[in-house]
């Protein structure tokens, strides 16, 4: 099952800064298949999606970019700024909190296995 497009978008930003922030630095297909390995396929970031919310994340001063030649090939690396650091930690917050709000909402029960 993979998850709507609809349910990513509120998501997306919150998903590319925690992977910066546990990686360094990244490129844009590197966190697209990240993404899709960690989540065994349920989440899909597609370059439309993705390459708005990099562009989006740099012009608010999050990320930053770094141009590497590899051979013929320009690879374009975005990692955190010293605000984005910051940023990631309380977007990680708000969604943590935001879920156990939705989980209270739809009264969800956590599975216990």
């Amino acid at each position: 099952m993979n998850y709507s497009s609809e349910l990513l978008k509120g998501t997306l930003k919150t998903i590319v800064l925690k992977l910066l922030a546990d990686n360094k630095k990244m490129y844009g297909y590197e966190i697209t298949q990240r993404v899709k390995g960690l989540t065994l396929n349920k989440i899909q970031i597609t370059e439309g999606a993705l390459y708005p919310t990099l562009h989006s994340l740099e012009a608010d001063g999050f990320v930053t970019t770094e141009t590497e030649f590899i051979g013929k090939r320009v690879r374009k690396y975005y990692s955190l700024s010293p605000t984005g650091k910051t940023k990631t930690k309380e977007k990680v917050s708000e969604l943590a909190d935001f879920m156990e709000t939705m989980k209270f909402l739809l009264d969800i029960k956590t599975k216990t296995t």
